[in-house]
């Protein structure tokens, strides 16, 4: 329970009220005492009185042993004095009980009156207003408070608080601003959201695995790499070309909008990347040290831009030597002689012999000449016309892949790889003049498990680049997993899927809704759908056959049965086709054919879609930007994260979702 930006230390947790007292009581050094609270994520030091955020920067906020509370007639809840006037009160307090004279008054620091009547009633007053500029006072002071001391019989929701045991760890990069959901609150505040929400799905959906004790909880911790970036200066560089008039927008802009611009900047993406890195790198050497006893796995994940920054730092993270021998072409680190030769050949095809001993001075193979910028072939010495020669070549031969790997089932591995890797990696060639900025991107200490991303522009982005299909066999190389999880009124949200499967037309997965069906308003809004297209039908099967009737010659009236028969069994024949071609689409909607989309999740599906709620069905364009902002408290997204987090270890919910993998 908070009061008056202070925490309570006493009744903040009943579970630590012995082991606090005694602490304070004992007669030892209190000043290197610190109590973890909060799952671990504050430090409380005891002698100072303070609470500390262990994980991300914070104000350090007051901490107050609470032993005198008061309340108002309009208050929900009752109020900590200070520690200072608590001493006084519980002093007056304990020599009215011992010499039993009672009607005690008390003077507050804000000049308000307490009088102690008996143990059970005493009042707090408030201080005589001052007459107004007509020399009248106030007719009514108001009811006096309620003055109660201890946490005895105080009717206020103190939480349990959180299991001790940690079954998986989760990192949180957010997007573009400091700002994250419509509230304009931060990312540790968003974060929190998101872990109150899991721990109310965990007793919901996995209540006979935590009465079991198979599992605890999971931690969510924030990534902030906003104010590493806007701390570089850049700030008052953007001020003094900032226009004057309307300020607030532009700041707005400045502090948001322009994080995208930054991103695509090769200065400030390297900041920004390397600030996400070595963050989650921190922090995750700083979870194990706070929790030594700690086994289970890392997962990430990224909300708008911040899905896009860990993308292309799980693109370019090294997959570990036993995958690296998999590949045809063996070890990535040292060129071979063939390699050379290679290199030599394309030069020699080129007319460009006489650059062959740059190029072995240099160590290139075939895999560093394709990732060759104009930049490194500049430094390289080579010249304007060789340069464009050299790119071109390397375009030419980039487009072929693509036209290869998007005819299904023709392209050899030869034909999608070239350069001779092996590696299969379509997404890999973007680098090669396909848009995305040059950086060096840093190394995790960890593999994650998976990799959500909410609200993600990452398909845009990779279009944008000049992808246009990610190879099905591609998979992240330290990233089993992966989802893309959107609102359906997310304007800045795309999909992955058509990317990997362009030639199929299909729909992403529903997410369940987590009381375990759809939403009422679109199970009407299918039925109603079914019920017009079986209708529309219908009449067309209607109108078909009396055209055909129309159209047909009349009978002659003499003909024998037998032609009558013939005709009847004519006229059946005709309209048996037209009752047939009905049903198979029925027979599909209701068992749909497994879709492949490659090994980028597994060969699970990625796109995943939340169930918009009734109110936001009548208008889309009003729920835009609040369907961008909404994922810290769906309790469906959460839902899904702790499922797939979960399966991992072998653990379901207690009953399965509707429509869930």
């Amino acid at each position: 329970m908070e009061s008056i930006g202070v925490h309570m230390l006493l009744c903040a947790a009943r579970r630590r009220c012995s082991y606090l007292v005694s602490s304070l009581g004992s007669g030892r050094d209190d000043e290197d005492l610190v109590v973890p609270t909060s799952g671990g994520r504050y430090d409380v030091h005891l002698k100072k009185r303070q609470r500390v955020a262990v994980y991300w920067d914070e104000e350090v906020s007051e901490v107050r042993r609470c032993t005198w509370f008061y309340k108002g007639d309009k208050d929900n809840k009752y109020i900590p004095y200070s520690e200072t006037f608590s001493e006084e009160l519980e002093e007056a307090y304990m020599v009215a009980v011992t010499l039993d004279e009672w009607k005690k008054k008390l003077e507050s620091p804000s000049r308000e009156i307490i009088i102690l009547h008996n143990p059970k009633l005493m009042v707090h007053y408030h201080p005589a207003a001052a007459s107004d500029d007509w020399g009248s006072t106030p007719t009514e002071q108001g009811r006096p408070r309620t003055v109660k001391r201890g946490v005895e019989n105080i009717a206020a929701e103190i939480p349990n608080g959180e299991p001790l045991q940690i079954d998986h760890l989760v990192f949180v990069v957010h997007g573009i601003g400091p700002a994250c959901d419509i509230r304009f609150r931060s990312i540790v505040q968003c974060v929190n959201d998101f872990r109150n929400v899991s721990l109310g799905m965990l007793q919901a959906h996995f209540r006979r695995a935590q009465e079991q004790q198979q599992i605890g909880r999971v931690e969510f911790l924030p990534v902030n790499w906003h104010s590493s970036l806007h701390s570089t200066g850049v700030d008052v560089d953007l001020e003094r070309i900032t226009l004057p008039s309307i300020n607030r927008l532009r700041h707005f802009i400045n502090d948001t909008i322009l994080d995208v611009f930054f991103y695509n900047s090769s200065t400030y993406c390297q900041t920004i990347v390397d600030t996400v890195a070595s963050e989650m790198n921190r922090l995750y050497q700083l979870f194990l040290q706070r929790n030594p006893l700690f086994t289970g796995g890392v997962s990430i994940a990224g909300h708008s831009l911040g899905s896009l920054i860990l993308f292309d730092l799980l693109t370019n993270q090294k997959a570990g030597p036993e995958e690296d021998e998999r590949s045809p072409g063996g070890s990535r680190t040292t060129p071979s002689s063939g390699g050379a030769e290679e290199v030599k050949e394309i030069l020699q095809k080129l007319e460009l012999s006489e650059y062959c001993d740059v190029f072995e001075k240099e160590r290139m193979d075939p895999q560093a000449l394709f990732l060759c910028t104009e930049r490194n072939l500049k430094e390289m010495g080579i010249p304007l016309g060789p340069r464009m020669k050299i790119l071109h070549y390397i375009s030419s031969k980039t487009e072929m892949q693509d036209q290869n790997a998007a005819a299904p089932g023709t392209a050899s591995p030869s034909q999608r790889d070239p350069d001779g890797t092996g590696d299969g990696r379509d997404c890999q060639y973007r680098d090669v003049g396909l848009g995305q900025v040059s950086a060096n991107y840093p190394q995790l200490n960890y593999k994650p498990t998976i990799f959500f991303a909410f609200g993600s522009p990452i398909g845009m982005f990779l279009t944008v680049r000049g992808v246009k299909r990610i190879d099905p066999n591609y998979s992240l190389p330290t990233c089993k997993g992966f989802f893309n999880i959107f609102h359906p009124f997310d304007p800045v949200a795309y999909r992955i899927e058509p990317m990997i499967v362009p030639d199929l037309e299909f729909e992403p997965m529903l997410l369940p809704h987590h009381k375990g069906r759809k939403r009422m308003h679109l199970e009407l809004k299918e039925g109603l759908t079914r019920m017009s297209v079986d209708l529309k039908n219908n009449l067309l099967g209607s109108l078909r056959v009396a055209w055909q009737s129309f159209t047909r010659g009349p009978l002659p009236a003499v003909e024998a049965p037998a032609a009558d028969a013939e005709a009847e069994s004519d006229t059946s024949a005709e309209k048996q086709p037209d009752t047939k071609p009905e049903e198979p689409p029925v027979a599909k909607e209701e068992t749909p054919p497994p879709i492949n989309v490659g090994r980028l999740n597994g060969g699970n599906r990625i796109d995943y879609v939340l169930q918009e709620k009734p109110i936001e069905s009548f208008n889309e364009y009003l729920f835009a930007l609040q369907g961008h902002l909404c994922y810290w408290e769906s309790e469906d997204t959460v839902l899904l994260v702790l499922k797939e987090i979960y399966q991992t270890q072998g653990i379901t919910p207690d009953q399965p979702l509707p429509g869930s993998q």
